[in-house]
């Protein structure tokens, strides 16, 4: 990392709601660089209303987002721009979901990525779940959480350090990314972001827990099922699926 251009972006982003039409409603970032040091938690109001469900579970409000900014003259958004090269990596928990974000928005990113979501799976697979929240509990995340936190502008008490608020989200991914890097070196965690991940059981259905493997045999017309009638389904999960069939 002796490249004086060189960027850790980390990164999270709360939305509107999960439907397609959906838009960032607030952003966080760390980025950490040779000679700079950067943080930023900002509200913005892409004109979308943000869905009772979604205000349910990142806490932010319509009237909380009433004359906020566009991302586009956001902070965060200047940030981004000025590191949109191929020496910066933004890092993120399922990232391809942020940059899908920041898409909608109009922004292409250009560098590199590292996705601690799949990463963990690939490096840690004996873990139960693989949210960013059970990570947090699970790798004890949380015993450095405040101390991190205190490192940037964003001062933050123990009372805001909660699911699915995007500084709180950013904090934790850094904290994770540090953990991973103790384990594989920083090239291999990009290499790793792009292989598929060979799950071994659903989490989810009426076979939850299940070896998909042993369903292949069993019932293998489900797997089918699934396959062609999930839009949405995990990459990776279908990776699977498709190999065991």
């Amino acid at each position: 990392m002796s490249d004086a251009h060189k960027m850790l972006i980390f990164l999270d982003v709360e939305t509107t709601g999960l439907e397609s039409s959906d838009k960032i409603c607030s952003i966080g970032i760390i980025g950490i660089g040779e000679n700079e040091i950067f943080s930023k938690y900002e509200l913005v109001n892409e004109g979308k209303k943000i869905s009772s469900k979604a205000s349910s579970i990142n806490h932010i409000t319509n009237e909380m987002i009433k004359g906020k900014p566009a991302l586009k003259e956001s902070e965060a958004w200047k940030f981004l721009q000025e590191h949109n090269r191929e020496s910066s990596t933004i890092i993120a928990h399922n990232v391809n979901f942020d940059l899908k974000m920041l898409l909608a928005c109009g922004f292409v990113w250009h560098g590199k990525i590292i996705d601690t979501l799949r990463v963990t799976k690939h490096l840690i697979p004996e873990c139960e779940y693989f949210s960013l929240q059970f990570l947090r509990y699970e790798l004890r995340l949380y015993k450095n959480e405040k101390k991190e936190a205190l490192k940037y502008n964003e001062v933050m008490n123990e009372s805001e350090f909660i699911p699915h608020n995007a500084f709180s989200d950013t904090v934790h991914v850094k904290l994770l990314y540090e953990y991973l890097l103790d384990i594989k070196a920083y090239e291999e965690l990009i290499e790793l972001t792009l292989k598929n991940v060979l799950i071994e059981k659903f989490d989810f259905g009426k076979y939850s827990g299940r070896y998909i493997e042993e369903i292949s045999i069993y019932d293998r017309g489900y797997l089918e099922w699934v396959l062609l009638n999930i839009a949405d389904l995990d990459e990776d999960l279908r990776y699977s699926i498709e190999r065991y069939l």
